[in-house]
């Protein structure tokens, strides 16, 4: 069994979004609803917090540094160094109830990131991806809750998560041209298991998927459908997974604690918290926005 550890007690009340940047040795994540970018350094265990202002779906490294994160209806750029935050473009401000969700670059740095209602309504949201040249396309539509997105080691597949269709979606992925096409059904989550939530994938292929109202982190054969393995985590609303560390062995989780009864959360003092297991696959690299 992997034995998990509680990283930081943060009480986060929607932690998501789970990021390593490879190059500062730190791990970002974000607590949508609270509007807090979160850094933390495994190395010296510092832990620090930004006040973003607004509702802040996902958030990646930058090649120029810095990062690149998602706010409520833009993607935006900011400098630790400088607290410089520069819009870089938005998307559906004529959809006031929508907010971006989770987000991810691919191989090439562009920054793949999707929409949902707040009141979690099936259809409302899309799929947008944001090129290196700064331009934003709309790549799927009628979107319930945007979630997890991964790719496969070779870039060749691009898996994709709407929350409310219980299912992980695979593409086959043109990594030059950005484009999708064939879709397909990879992995069926059972509806026992509730909800997938956030997603990454490892060196062998295979996908892990954070199970919102399930406490868990699975890890999917996307080519099988099978499930091969469960991490048990103490936090019901388990939401996102990312591999960090020197050798990407270890497995960072994000968690929630929105919308718990108290009696479920007196159970679950580590609600809304950060954590690790160090697996024994190594885990695919969170690329860099390269714009």
């Amino acid at each position: 069994m992997h034995s998990i550890q509680l990283v930081l007690n943060t009480k986060a009340e929607l932690g998501e979004g789970p990021s390593w940047d490879s190059r500062r040795k730190v791990l970002y994540w974000v607590d949508i609803t609270r509007q807090k970018l979160h850094l933390y350094n495994p190395t010296d265990k510092a832990h620090t917090t930004f006040d973003t202002g607004q509702y802040i779906g996902s958030v990646v490294p930058r090649k120029l540094g810095g990062i690149v994160m998602t706010l409520k209806h833009g993607f935006y750029a900011y400098e630790f160094e400088t607290k410089n935050m520069e819009l870089i473009g938005t998307v559906e401000l004529d959809k006031p109830n929508n907010r971006f969700n989770d987000g991810k670059c691919d191989a090439a740095g562009r920054f793949w990131a999707g929409t949902m209602g707040h009141d979690s309504r099936p259809n409302v949201g899309a799929l947008y991806c944001l090129d290196t040249d700064w331009s934003i396309k709309k790549v799927l539509d009628n979107i319930g809750i945007s979630n997890g997105i991964a790719w496969n080691p070779d870039n060749s597949i691009m898996y994709y998560i709407d929350s409310l269709t219980n299912k992980v979606m695979a593409y086959d992925y043109d990594l030059t041209t950005a484009t999708i096409s064939n879709p397909r059904v990879a992995v069926s989550i059972p509806h026992s298991f509730a909800f997938p939530d956030g997603m990454t994938s490892d060196e062998e292929g295979m996908l892990w998927v954070a199970i919102w109202n399930g406490s868990a982190v699975t890890r999917w054969n996307p080519k099988t459908g099978k499930l091969l393995e469960t991490v048990h985590v103490p936090a019901t609303r388990t939401t996102s997974c990312v591999f960090g560390g020197d050798d990407l062995q270890d497995l960072y989780i994000t968690s929630a604690r929105i919308g718990l009864e108290e009696k479920i959360l007196a159970k679950e003092p580590y609600a809304g918290g950060l954590f690790v297991v160090n697996t024994k696959v190594r885990g695919l690299p969170t690329y860099a926005f390269g714009g």
